[in-house]
């Protein structure tokens, strides 16, 4: 039994104007991080979410900070992000080398030194020739030491005429080459000599340099380089699921089309890539009005490239009775990046799809105005998550996730989790939360009566600053992200740790 119960924290409103808690400065920069496209969201600007990620980040411990933005990177891959929170941590923190040693782990490639710089310069709105001046020193220390991490292909890669170039870096860096070998690199850089590298970008805008006679002659060129790059071995797995549609239209051959569903479905390779679970959607998406002999193959390979991705799920037991409930209403179609067409809507119902596919006992659906249950096969992810997407009108776009407790109130169903994907923006529709007994903290506690040893987890898919429960007692517990790894953290729950506790505990 626990006496020492923790203080309910306060409570507020959400944007729709319901009851809803406040966050630890932990957990909401945790979640504000994690779900960070810094792109414009439903209810929030990009410009107000960079400033409410300095003030969270002025809130917090400097440690918690740096490891936090090592997770990210690491475990949640996402690039930009840390790069924010490694420049906006080096304004306010002085005085060792936590910033230089969080720098080097979060840049892991060649252009995320330029990316820094350049974020850098707009955050201390620096302009033109003097932007990077006064650089700060362990923002310095920590690019110096990942210029050693990179070969000339990867700075040839990614050697781009932008607002800060490799030679501005190295220029403002100073960095001390290892050996002779990495000295005569970095003056390749200084002199602009650098190899051009074979890549699918070099290669098709080598071809599209050639005047044709016909488009038909371009047609044909342009298959011929992406037969090539196929064969080469050296198109990247993250450019071939990029890619899968140009192949399409420029009709390149079933024999190479063979060789990129097998390539895309090779266990190795997929471990490898550490592709998000959503960029598999994205190329399944692509697909979607194309007609093709090999549309299914394709669709074959995708669906075994995800299912191989996620083979290692944590959290959980395939006996673990779970319910997954997927959030439809109007803010959760946003999309996560500005030329995404996957929104916030399918990154919830793909990480639902993803725990359907690994437990057996699974009630899954889908809340708006009304709450229904959806049966899908358990095999075949991609698929499901464009099924739901075709029947997410008819629930309606309110934000009723207390109908998902209710039904199993009414059912007296007892199940182990329920877990939410949601934006966290729900309130009742139905009596515009006058009835006290249709929050979601009342119905949890009904619940409670009935299944006492249930959890439940709140999937937070936009990090906004306030819950729909008080996610510090009562087995609730809040989760956010985009990626599968958002289960290592539900793994970490079920073991008496949480989220800010893995985070915290993370080596730098």
């Amino acid at each position: 039994m626990r006496f020492n119960f923790i203080k309910t924290t306060k409570q507020v409103t959400n944007y729709q104007g319901a009851k809803a808690y406040t966050l630890t400065p932990e957990m909401e920069l945790y979640s504000a991080v994690v779900t960070a496209s810094l792109q414009d969201q439903f209810y929030e600007k990009t410009t107000d979410k960079l400033e409410r990620l300095r003030t969270l980040i002025a809130k917090n411990d400097p440690g918690f900070v740096a490891r936090l933005a090592v997770y990210t990177r690491e475990k949640m891959y996402l690039r930009s992000v840390p790069l924010v929170l490694a420049v906006e941590l080096a304004r306010i923190h002085k005085g060792d080398n936590l910033v230089s040693r969080m720098t080097s782990r979060i840049v892991q490639r060649a252009d995320e030194i330029t990316e820094l710089l350049a974020y850098y310069a707009l955050a201390n709105d620096r302009k033109k020739v003097k932007q990077l001046n006064n650089l700060s020193k362990q923002l310095q220390k920590g690019l110096a030491v990942s210029f050693n991490k990179f070969d000339e292909y990867q700075f040839a890669k990614y050697n781009r005429k932008a607002a800060v170039t490799l030679k501005d870096a190295l220029f403002i860096v100073h960095p001390k080459a290892k050996d002779e070998a990495q000295q005569t690199l970095f003056n390749k850089i200084v002199q602009d000599d650098l190899k051009t590298p074979y890549t699918w970008e070099t290669e098709l805008s080598a071809a599209g340099q050639v005047a044709y006679d016909s488009e038909r002659k371009k047609a044909k060129a342009f298959r011929k380089v992406w037969e090539e790059l196929i064969d080469s071995g050296q198109l990247g797995y993250m450019a071939t699921l990029r890619n899968l549609r140009n192949m399409l239209d420029y009709d390149v051959s079933t024999e190479h089309l063979q060789k990129v569903c097998a390539t895309l479905s090779d266990r190795e390779a997929v471990l490898k890539s550490k592709q998000l679970p959503f960029r598999y959607l994205s190329a399944y998406r692509e697909l979607k009005d194309i007609n093709h002999g090999m549309i299914i193959g394709i669709k074959r390979a995708l669906e075994k490239a995800l299912q191989v991705s996620v083979q290692h799920l944590k959290g959980f037991d395939a006996k673990t009775r779970v319910v997954i409930a997927c959030d439809v209403s109007g803010s959760m179609q946003q999309p996560i990046s500005p030329k995404s067409k996957v929104l916030l809507y399918d990154i919830g119902l793909l990480l639902g799809m993803l725990l359907q596919h690994k437990c057996e006992y699974v009630t899954a659906g889908m809340f708006g105005d009304t709450w229904k249950r959806v049966s899908m096969s358990p095999d075949n992810i991609l698929g499901n998550v464009d099924e739901f997407y075709r029947r997410e009108g008819e629930v309606g776009y309110a934000t009723n996730g207390y109908l998902v407790l209710e039904d199993l109130i009414k059912r007296k169903t007892v199940v182990d989790k329920i877990m939410l994907f949601t934006d966290g923006q729900l309130w009742d529709s139905n009596t515009n939360n006058a009835v006290v007994a249709n929050t979601m903290s009342a119905k949890w506690m009904e619940y409670k009566n009935i299944a006492p040893h249930a959890k439940l987890y709140l999937f937070d898919l936009a990090g906004h600053k306030a819950v729909p429960l008080d996610v510090r007692q009562n087995d609730v517990f809040l989760v956010a992200g985009w990626s599968d790894k958002v289960f290592e953290i539900m793994d970490a729950i079920e073991k008496g740790s949480d989220a800010i506790t893995e985070i915290a505990g993370l080596a730098l």
